[in-house]
C-alpha cells in the first residue's frame, strides 16, 4: 500500500511538472508574438515622422511620444505649474492587425484649439473629449484628446501637423490670446440691445424658435434611457441654440447631445462652417444610448450662423425628425 501510494505521489509530481513547462512553453509563444508584434511597429519611422523621440513599453507593446507644454508659463491658483505637474502633450501608437491605432491627449490654449481641431479632424484623426483639468489656472490650459487608426505613416503625420500648428500659433507669440479669433466682424461689440429676428431663423430650422428679449433660442429633445427611465428634453437630452445680437452683428451658443458615431461629423459639420468648438464631454452615466455634448460658439451674421448649426443638425439626423426611444 505504501508503494501504491509512493507510485501515487510520482504520478501528481509527474503531472504537475509537465503541466508547468506547458504553461512556460505557452507563455515563451506568447512572448515571441508580442516581440514581433512590436517589430510589425516601425519605432524609428514614429520618431522621424513626429519628430520627437519616443519610448517603448514592451510589456503594454505600446510605443508614446510626448512633449512639455514649456512654451508658455502656467501658473494655478497663483503657483508656477511646471509641466510635470500634468502640462504634458502625448501621443501612444500600438500595433494592430490593420496596421497601428493612436491615442493621445493635446495641451492647448484657448486660442490653439479650434484650428488644431481642425488639423486632427483634417488628417482622418477623432476628437473624443475637451475639457479642463484645473481650475483658477492663468492662462486657461484645455485638453484635447484623440484617436486614429490606420498606417503609422498616416498616424504619426498626422500628429506632427498637430504639433507644428502648435509651434505656429505660439511663435510670434508666447502670450495666449484672451479672445476669439477675428472673424468678418473683427472686434466689433455686439449692440447693447438684441434684435433678433426669429422669422429666418424659424424657416431655417423648420420649427419655431423661443423668444425672449430680442433674443431667439431653439432646442431639441433627443429621447433615451437612464436607469430604465425615460429621459428627453426637459430632463437635459438635448441640442440647443440661442442667438443674441442683430440680425448682421450675431452670437450663437449652444450643446449638441449626439452619439458616439455621430460626434465626429458633427465636429466637423460645425468646423467648416466657423464655428467654434468649447467643450465635449458626458454630462450622465449609464444612459442608452451613450450621448456626449459638445458645447460651441460662433460670430457673425444670425443667418449664417444658423445655417452652420442646421448643417451640423442634418449630419446627426437631428434636423426636423423625431429621434427614436432606443429600448
Amino acid at each position: 500500500m505504501i508503494n501504491s501510494i509512493a507510485s501515487e505521489s510520482v504520478r501528481g509530481r509527474s503531472t504537475f511538472a509537465f503541466a508547468m513547462k506547458k504553461l512556460f512553453i505557452l507563455a515563451a509563444i506568447f512572448a515571441a508574438m508580442s516581440i514581433s508584434a512590436l517589430a510589425a511597429l516601425d519605432t524609428a519611422k514614429i520618431d522621424h515622422l513626429t519628430g520627437l523621440k519616443g519610448k517603448l513599453n514592451e510589456k503594454e507593446g505600446v510605443y508614446k511620444v510626448t512633449f512639455p507644454r514649456d512654451d508658455v508659463k502656467v501658473r494655478i491658483s497663483g503657483s508656477a505649474m511646471p509641466p510635470f505637474m500634468g502640462l504634458g502633450t502625448w501621443a501612444a501608437f500600438t500595433e494592430t492587425k490593420n496596421g497601428a491605432m493612436v491615442m493621445g491627449d493635446t495641451v492647448l490654449f484657448e486660442d490653439e484649439v479650434n484650428l488644431v481641431m481642425s488639423i486632427a479632424l483634417d488628417t482622418g484623426l477623432s476628437v473624443t473629449a475637451l475639457h479642463n483639468h484645473f481650475f483658477f489656472d492663468e492662462p486657461k490650459v484645455y485638453f484635447m484628446h484623440i484617436e486614429g487608426e490606420g498606417s503609422v505613416d498616416k498616424l504619426a503625420g498626422a500628429i506632427r501637423k498637430i504639433y507644428d500648428t502648435i509651434k505656429t500659433i505660439r511663435g510670434p507669440n508666447a502670450k495666449p490670446a484672451n479672445t476669439f479669433e477675428e472673424g468678418v466682424l473683427g472686434q466689433e461689440s455686439l449692440p447693447e440691445k438684441n434684435s433678433i429676428n426669429p422669422a429666418p431663423l424659424n424657416e431655417i430650422f423648420g420649427m419655431q424658435g423661443e423668444s425672449k428679449d430680442g433674443m431667439v433660442k431653439f432646442t431639441i429633445g433627443r429621447p433615451a434611457k437612464m436607469h430604465g427611465v425615460k429621459i428627453d428634453k426637459e430632463m437635459g437630452v438635448n441640442t440647443w441654440a440661442a442667438f443674441a445680437g442683430s440680425d448682421d452683428n450675431a452670437v450663437v451658443d449652444g450643446d449638441y447631445a449626439v452619439t458616439e458615431d455621430e460626434l465626429q461629423p458633427a465636429l466637423k459639420a460645425l468646423r467648416v462652417g466657423g464655428i467654434n468648438i468649447v467643450a465635449i464631454h458626458s454630462h450622465m452615466t449609464h444612459e442608452n444610448p451613450r450621448i456626449l455634448f459638445l458645447h460651441y460658439w460662433g460670430r457673425g451674421s444670425s443667418k449664417k450662423l444658423a445655417q452652420a448649426v442646421k448643417g451640423a443638425l442634418l449630419v446627426t439626423g437631428l434636423s426636423g425628425v423625431t429621434m427614436p426611444l432606443v429600448h
